[in-house]
């Protein structure tokens, strides 16, 4: 059975709640053919990407889901590209605010997503379920994890479709808020993550 790495994060800025978070934690150990390796990673800027190679190394995923909160959104987010930098418009949650550094001096300037971004872009939004594809992930650790997972499966010259997502606000964070963009219930977003699973579980079958 090939093995699915599927991340998320812990709440941050102010959130009592991550999407990202409850996402990962309410997805099966196992869906169609894969098996669901589970991580929820910390809002720390050395041990985020430090757990992500970790889990990397630990497990050898065939395919990799890294998702993340944008609660400015209103639509699910697939990101493009990964830059080589960190500017953290807020600190994360020790404290740490990083200004204008690569996440790799060595490394090159950006990464592209290895996901079938059109493919899941046209199901999703087919689906009920608003997608756009995103041009940036921003500079923040959502960021600086996507360019970590790309850099790390470059080096190990695995040719696996890997990539960031970003999730709107669920309602009840949003809701107090009269300026607030639309949300997503929970049940819309394990039907996205499900669709996805499927879609990259006819592209390893192929």
């Amino acid at each position: 059975m090939n093995k699915l790495l599927i991340t998320g994060f812990e709440p941050f800025n102010g959130h009592l709640l991550n999407p990202s978070q409850l996402l990962v934690q309410n997805l099966p150990d196992q869906y169609g053919n894969f098996a669901l390796i589970k991580g929820v990673l910390p809002v720390q800027h050395a041990l985020a990407p430090e757990r992500l190679l970790t889990l990397l190394n630990d497990h050898h995923p065939d395919a990799v889901l890294a998702f993340g909160l944008a609660s400015s959104r209103s639509k699910i987010s697939l990101e493009r590209v990964a830059i080589n930098l960190m500017d953290y418009r807020i600190p994360d949650n020790t404290g740490v605010t990083i200004t204008n550094q690569p996440i790799d001096p060595s490394g090159p300037a950006a990464y592209f997503s290895t996901l079938p971004l059109e493919t899941l872009s046209t199901a999703l939004n087919k689906a009920g379920l608003p997608t756009e594809i995103s041009l940036s992930a921003g500079a923040y650790l959502c960021n600086q994890v996507f360019y970590t997972l790309m850099h790390a499966i470059t080096i190990q010259q695995s040719n696996i479709p890997a990539g960031f997502i970003h999730l709107p606000a669920l309602p009840e964070q949003s809701a107090p808020s009269p300026e607030a963009v639309p949300a997503m219930p929970l049940d819309m977003l394990l039907s996205a993550a499900h669709l996805i699973i499927d879609i990259l579980s006819q592209t390893r079958a192929t």
